[in-house]
């Protein structure tokens, strides 16, 4: 009998691993686990994914350009960017004027995504960094958006307050929450509408749309309450904040980023991929910004 029970935990074993590897993409695992996946699968995502472009042109890349319309130059984020879905979906519409920042943790992922967005590429960043901890100070974008990334984040609930931090009043925030049946399999890291619906409430948000999209996935409008503050395309250097000591504005010297408060230099790669995460021994690590200085002027 000794073989049966074998052959049980096998099962369960394998179970496990396919919910914490292929449903829930290593979120459960911690950060490393879920980049590194990431980093594996860059080269066929494009592939495994198979977009619709028309599909990406009318429910993403139209209606978010109609939205910032009454912005000459609008300032977009995009976090957890990928391979550059969204970017390419708004850069397409003739009546989009603005520059996109993509942001990911998955520097194979930003490798593609500068392969792919080449011909946006004056109106195209790239950031190497961890969501949770946003390299901008408050109210910088005129639209923050991610796509099917929230569930894959150790800490949903923080990485959406720093979205919304970001967002300037009057802003537009554009999200994807998950549904359907998997989400279920996802506890503390997917919610059912009205639970996601509620969390959007507990943050200066408003005018909460919830659009049905995908089978997997609802998208989620809404715009950041308070006066708008007006809007437009800054200069990255002005509106960086240094990772390792909080400071707002950095010098751009011969291809780096570079803090003049506390030194530290981010790289710019020939790829173009700003690169904030740090590397130590062949491994990353994004630490905590610590809040700007008083005499550091926010945006």
């Amino acid at each position: 009998m000794t073989w049966i029970w074998v052959l049980i935990g096998l099962i369960v074993l394998a179970a496990l691993l396919y919910w914490q590897l292929v449903i829930a993409e290593g979120s459960y695992l911690g950060p490393r686990v879920v980049t590194l996946l990431y980093d594996w699968a860059a080269s066929a995502y494009e592939r495994i994914k198979q977009f619709n472009p028309e599909d990406e042109q009318w429910y993403l890349g139209l209606p978010l350009a109609h939205a910032l319309d009454r912005i000459p130059a609008p300032f977009v984020l995009d976090v957890g960017t990928g391979t550059g879905r969204l970017p390419r979906a708004l850069l397409f519409q003739p009546r989009f004027h603005g520059h996109v920042v993509g942001l990911d943790l998955s520097r194979r992922m930003l490798a593609h995504a500068a392969h792919y967005t080449r011909p946006y590429a004056d109106r195209v960043t790239l950031i190497w960094q961890d969501a949770r901890f946003l390299p901008f100070p408050d109210n910088t974008f005129d639209a923050v958006t991610s796509l099917e990334m929230l569930e894959f984040t150790p800490d949903p609930r923080g990485v959406l307050a720093e979205m919304v931090r970001v967002l300037r009043p009057g802003g537009i925030l554009l999200v994807t929450n998950r549904v359907g049946r998997e989400a279920t399999l996802l506890p503390g890291r997917a919610f059912s509408r009205d639970r996601f619906y509620a969390l959007l409430e507990e943050l200066p948000l408003e005018n909460i749309q919830v659009q049905l999209w995908q089978v997997d996935y609802d998208l989620v409008w809404a715009r950041k309450t308070g006066r708008p503050m007006g809007g437009g395309t800054r200069p990255l250097a002005e509106v960086l904040r240094c990772p390792e000591c909080g400071r707002v504005g950095l010098t751009l010297q011969e291809r780096a980023y570079r803090c003049e408060e506390c030194g530290q230099e981010y790289p710019v790669a020939p790829d173009g991929v700003v690169e904030m995460a740090r590397k130590r021994a062949g491994r990353w690590s994004a630490r905590p910004q610590k809040p700007a200085r008083p005499e550091a002027k926010e945006v």
